[in-house]
């Protein structure tokens, strides 16, 4: 399996599965001085982490980092960062008694036909386990982005047929890590809760948007033709387990807009030159424009769920799959999607930034 880096300069590497003894990632091209600890990443690692109230998996991981390498007296070194983050409450047992299943929705047939074998104990290299790694690099990237007061924030957006209204204020990051399911919205929270938990005691589960603000970009990240900003961005999120969708700015709604609605009039106000709109969501050719990067993630229902449902095993032969009695598996994994997402923007935007300074003798 050769695909698992991403980035130009700021660049990671993940490795590990759900349920070995570990999982971790290795950061390269993150420049030398940025005030790093463990605990910036743990507090990340931290939002993303299972079992914290019903909305979630009850699956137990603190997911306390290591830092191996790429860091000395409190900054980093410029060598590459190792970080290190033991699996801790793994159970495989729950998943010996349908081994031979194809599970519906998931990754174990198209693994099985490409590599000749799967490891089916949680998913194993698909499993959404691996996105602990990408949050731990994502950490490192934001505080690289801070330094530029670049700030990057995520929420849930939407649960089902049920969307938040969400303004971007000063306030908003501490509206969305207050909500259990980190909707910013708490008149619209409520129901999606309840769908939620509707959707679980039913043995069920439910989709979600996942929506993501940039502020302070610079003009000019981005590069033409095959790097483009939005492109980036969107291979980083339709990168992550259960993604069906991604858009920037009025993203789909575009097609129903004539261009003279949906083109952003330029003007200058208080000594730059910024847009009266934002329908392309903070890019213009595939370059940051400098107003905020909008963009939001659709996620599918998560594909373990209680009810039963026909299959073949992996001779062919029909057979029926359920979940054996104990299973852990998220309701909606839109809910912590959203740091993930906030994580892999940092990502995208940290290899960015750094590829800009590149672009001119200035």
């Amino acid at each position: 399996m050769a695909s698992n880096s991403m980035g130009n300069i700021f660049r990671i590497t993940t490795w590990g599965e759900s349920h070995g003894p570990a999982i971790g990632v290795v950061i390269d091209g993150c420049p030398a001085g940025l005030l790093l600890q463990e605990e910036d990443i743990n507090q990340a690692l931290a939002l993303r982490a299972p079992g914290h109230n019903i909305y979630t998996s009850p699956r137990q991981e603190s997911d306390r980092c290591q830092i191996l390498s790429g860091v000395f007296e409190g900054k980093t070194t410029g060598t590459p960062i190792s970080i290190f983050i033991k699996n801790r409450d793994v159970d495989s047992s729950k998943y010996e008694p349908i081994q031979n299943l194809l599970r519906p929705g998931h990754a174990n047939f198209t693994y099985l036909e490409k590599y000749g074998l799967f490891d089916y104990r949680g998913g194993g290299r698909s499993s959404a386990r691996e996105t602990a790694c990408r949050v731990a690099a994502g950490a490192v990237a934001k505080k690289l982005l801070r330094h530029y007061d670049i700030q990057v924030i995520a929420y849930l957006l939407q649960v089902a047929n049920i969307a938040a209204k969400v303004s971007f204020s000063s306030d908003l990051f501490e509206s969305v890590y207050k909500s259990p399911i980190y909707c910013p919205d708490a008149k619209a929270a409520k129901p999606m809760q309840k769908a939620i938990m509707q959707a679980k005691e039913e043995g069920d589960s439910l989709g979600g948007i996942v929506e993501l603000i940039a502020h302070n970009l610079p003009v000019g990240l981005g590069d033409p033709i095959y790097e483009k900003l939005e492109a980036n961005l969107a291979k980083a999120m339709m990168s992550l387990p259960a993604t069906k969708g991604f858009e920037i700015g009025t993203g789909f709604q575009a097609a129903k807009m004539p261009g003279s609605t949906h083109n952003d009039s330029f003007q200058h106000q208080q000594g730059k030159i910024t847009t009266a709109t934002n329908h392309a969501g903070g890019t213009l050719g595939g370059i940051s424009t400098g107003m905020p990067l909008i963009a939001r993630v659709v996620f599918k229902p998560p594909s373990s769920v209680m009810k039963e449902m026909e299959t073949v095993n992996r001779q062919g032969e029909a057979a029926t799959f359920k979940l054996p009695a104990g299973s852990r598996h998220d309701p909606c994994v839109a809910i912590r999607a959203v740091p993930v997402v906030e994580a892999m923007a940092a990502l995208v935007l940290a290899d960015a930034l750094l590829m800009n300074r590149l672009s001119r003798l200035e």
